[in-house]
């Protein structure tokens, strides 16, 4: 009967112990390894605590059995806990900006000014802005320049960045004026045409499309080929173009951003092969995949725009990659040379009832507008005087 009475009480608290346990594991985004673990761990004491209980197996071989799982349960999350610190090991090269440095209208913003005044001014229902990430510190810089003074948030007001994929959509829906981005995808064309939007794209300044890998890797340039052989996954280790004998970590950006459309023109109609995926954690404690943020792992590859590569190159952790011979800095971008080099836009809709969006785009092309492009770190359309 004492038996009995200690495993109706072991075994349900044991049971209880353990689902707390993957609750805790899971809203803490241990689902992938430790939840199950804990599961598993649950389910070898339940059957621990049956053997020392009520089979006639000596004692001590329960006790040997337990210590040896025991040593299994320990090694398994030793060789998880390594793993996982060789990868944190390899920093996640950003690819953001602080947006709130450049707001515009604040004491202490970063965004670019003009040497005086615009002659251009807006004094009341400035046109909606939205775009990029990338391009935020410009729309910063020409609403500074010409807006009227007054607070406007990064995430919600009449000069905001969402990102590439929202602001898209904030145009098609008529919630922005002006987006300020990379040529739209074809998802994004689509979505316009069902819309029945049709999209004006107007050029304000030149940007680059870089690649880069890790600052010791010895591969100096590739050609364009190479990118789509890689990509395509036709080629997968650096011997192949010039490298050491090491798989190619090629790293995607999320499906709709600037960058990723990018790569898909590049790409002519080729299929990308499957991004490198990661698990974040989500709302209620889930973990969903992803694509993977860039790790500057030696065998990695990456691809972003040289507005935020050059701030990556700074801090010595990545190296720019020539395409076809052609360095990217803003010669090669102004002349052409460069392969990759491609114009941003200020996009409307050729439906736009704003009263001030055709002057507004009038003035960014001016003189004064393409100072400001310049002086963001962009490279302007034509020559200063």
């Amino acid at each position: 009967m004492l038996k009995i009475g200690l495993a109706a009480l072991l075994i349900p608290g044991t049971v209880l112990a353990g689902l707390v346990g993957m609750i805790l594991s899971s809203l803490n985004g241990g689902d992938r390894f430790y939840t199950p673990l804990v599961a598993a761990g649950a389910i070898a004491l339940i059957v621990f605590l049956i053997l020392l209980l009520f089979t006639p197996i000596r004692p001590q071989r329960t006790w040997i059995a337990f210590g040896l799982t025991v040593a299994l349960f320990g090694t398994a999350i030793g060789i998880y806990e390594a793993n996982r610190a060789y990868h944190n090991s390899f920093a996640r090269v950003d690819q953001g900006v602080d947006l709130y440095a450049y707001q515009p209208f604040t004491a202490d913003s970063k965004a670019a000014r003009l040497d005086g005044p615009a002659s251009y001014r807006i004094e009341s229902n400035p046109p909606r802005i939205d775009g990029a990430t990338a391009l935020y510190p410009l729309m910063a810089a020409f609403a500074q320049a010409v807006y009227p003074e007054q607070e406007y948030d990064v995430y919600g007001s009449a000069v905001q960045s969402s990102n590439t994929v929202y602001a898209y959509a904030s145009l098609i829906k008529g919630e922005a004026d002006i987006v300020f981005a990379a040529h739209p995808s074809e998802e994004q064309l689509k979505m316009a045409r069902e819309a029945g939007k049709e999209l004006k794209l107007t050029p304000i300044g030149r940007e680059a499309f870089v690649f880069f890998v890790q600052a010791d890797n010895p591969v100096q340039g590739l050609s364009l080929q190479d990118i789509r052989d890689i990509y395509s996954g036709r080629v997968t280790n650096w011997w192949e173009v010039g490298g050491k004998d090491s798989h190619i970590r090629a790293f995607q950006r999320p499906e709709g951003s600037g960058s990723q459309t990018a790569l898909q023109r590049l790409m002519q109609g080729e299929t990308l092969m499957k991004p490198p995926q990661e698990d974040v954690a989500a709302g209620m404690g889930g973990i969903i995949e992803q694509t993977a943020d860039y790790r500057n792992y030696p065998n990695a590859l990456g691809y972003s725009f040289l507005y935020f590569a050059t701030e990556m190159v700074g801090n010595g952790e990545i190296r720019l990659l020539s395409i076809d011979g052609v360095m990217p800095n803003r010669d090669t971008i102004a002349s052409g040379e460069y392969p990759l080099a491609s114009e941003f836009y200020a996009v409307t809709t050729t439906d736009t009832e704003h009263p001030q969006v055709a002057s507004f785009i009038d003035w960014i092309l001016s003189d004064e507008g393409q100072q400001l492009v310049e002086r963001t770190g962009y490279t302007r359309l034509n020559k200063s005087e």
